[in-house]
């Protein structure tokens, strides 16, 4: 294609995702829509299979048929399934540079690209801006792809640690010497992981480093606070015989948005059981940390003490394609030694892959999974230099103000219940997520149905004390306070009237 015709290909690729101000697009695509793009994919069967169709047919192909299917997570305000955050415009443009320049960050090479240093940068500037300390208490830091590969890191140095503090000097390392004979030699029977309502991608994670998924324990405070971690049962379970722990603490929990520990007591003596027992401590805070950049007020003191003392952890997971509103994929990983990541991830005897590294950054492939790697630091970078810590903390409180209001919304409306109490104190109690159901077991079975068929707001379905459940997670810098409680109130008042009718 000769530059104009990129030029205009842009241009189109913009209007048809911009979104007027005060506007909302369509959360999903409509069945028409998603027909007409399937009809529209190559068939196997016909003889021009493979033929080509030149840049200008495919991109016609590309803007005309396969975006109008796309759903609305980026572009609509009330996108509020899964945890999906939107794209800020500047990260946009920063994913933009990264394509045109395609960048491999995998090796650091100071005197030819910036982009490791940048990356290095980014990740610093995350450190401050979330609290958590010095960049020189965390040594280990990269990017990943997400929560699943942040976690399979965190029970890879895990795994690693508390194997190594048991071996004898000169023994080796897992990374070395394998699972199956680090553990013979330390005289490990069992590895577990100790949790509360962990995440799915826990139980993954611990299946691809060889713990395995019947390995995470989950150990809840009780039936009514199920997310909260039993720092009692962690400490008991910590004394077993022949027996290494990783200790995964929910902040926070998917379905709630609830934290595993109630504040610094409870980190503090995690934080000592730990060292006692030679346990490693993870933390998933793919969303939930960044209730650490709220602003300091009274309607946030309960999130504030929630989040106290998490940076005790030995690990930590973040996802920047959250609520940080970056484009997907974007995982964020700390530990406090870069060592151990290098023992776990090194590439030995790789001379193609060598360095000419005058500084403290290590090449990105020694300390992640991926040897190829998107330079996806950089619109993390673009969002954190262009917005700083008062601009990303006014960001997330238009989340959580919205879903309060949502949260209000339901309470308003008969026949439906904020979960996992109906009482529940929405200013104390609501970070980004909202949990609620039908009263009417019937409506509650085909609500999220209901709700999403009606194409004004898209909710994820999922179930809670064994009944269907609806959850909505306010994540987008596009949140509108009025305008998501208006709309949630509306619709299920619809809907309710609609069934009764029906």
């Amino acid at each position: 294609m000769e530059s104009s015709d990129i030029e205009h290909a842009q241009r189109r690729i913009r209007e048809s995702a911009t979104v007027a101000p005060g506007e909302h697009a369509p959360t999903l695509p409509g069945l028409e829509k998603l027909s007409h793009a399937r009809a529209s994919l190559p068939d196997a069967t016909a003889d021009n299979y493979l033929a080509a169709r030149g840049p200008k047919a495919t991109f016609d192909h590309l803007i005309d048929d396969i975006v109008p299917a796309f759903n609305g997570e980026n572009r609509s305000g009330r996108y509020w399934g899964f945890v999906t955050g939107s794209t800020l415009p500047i990260a946009e443009l920063a994913d933009n540079i990264v394509s045109a320049y395609d960048q491999n960050v995998q090796v650091h090479l100071p005197t030819q690209t910036i982009s490791t240093e940048v990356e290095d940068a980014a990740l610093k500037m995350l450190l401050r801006l979330l609290q958590l300390g010095e960049p020189e208490q965390w040594e280990g830091r990269t990017f990943t792809t997400g929560a699943t590969g942040s976690n399979i890191l965190g029970l890879a140095c895990g795994r690693e640690a508390i194997i190594t503090s048991r071996l004898a000097e000169g023994s080796g390392s897992v990374g070395e010497v394998g699972l199956l004979r680090a553990c013979a030699k330390a005289g490990i029977e069992e590895i577990q992981v100790l949790t509360s309502m962990g995440h799915s991608s826990l139980s993954k994670a611990a299946s691809v480093v060889g713990i395995g998924r019947a390995s995470v324990k989950h150990l809840p405070f009780s039936d009514a606070e199920p997310w909260r971690l039993d720092i009692d049962a962690v400490e008991r379970e910590l004394q077993r015989k022949n027996v290494a722990s990783i200790i995964a603490i929910s902040a926070g929990e998917v379905n709630t948005g609830r934290f595993a520990t109630t504040g610094i007591e409870d980190m503090k003596r995690l934080r000592r059981l730990a060292d006692q027992y030679r346990a490693w401590i993870h933390v998933d805070g793919a969303f939930g940390i960044f209730a650490r950049v709220l602003p300091v007020k009274d309607e946030y003191a309960s999130l504030h003490r929630v989040n106290a003392g998490l940076e005790l952890c030995d690990s930590m997971t973040i996802d920047g394609h959250k609520l940080l509103n970056v484009p997907y994929d974007n995982g964020i990983f700390f530990t406090r030694k870069s060592s151990i990541q290098n023992d776990v991830f090194k590439n030995p005897n790789a001379a193609y892959l060598s360095t000419d590294n005058t500084s403290q950054i290590q090449s990105p492939l020694n300390i992640g999974l991926e040897n190829s790697r998107r330079f996806r630091a950089l619109p993390v970078y673009a969002v954190l230099m262009s917005e700083g810590r008062q601009g990303i903390s006014e960001m997330m409180e238009r989340m959580v103000i919205t879903a309060r209001a949502v949260a209000r919304a339901i309470q308003s409306c008969d026949g439906y219940e904020l979960l996992p109490d109906p009482s529940l104190n929405i200013e104390d109690d609501i970070h980004i997520i909202v949990l609620f159901r039908a009263r009417d077991d019937a409506l509650n079975k085909v609500l999220v149905q209901r709700i999403n068929e009606g194409n004004k707001w898209y909710v994820s379905g999922t179930s809670w004390d064994g009944k269907p459940a609806v959850r909505v997670a306010i994540s987008s810098w596009r949140a509108d306070h009025k305008d998501a409680h208006d709309t949630v109130k509306e619709s299920l008042t619809a809907i309710s009237q609609a069934y009764k009718h029906a």
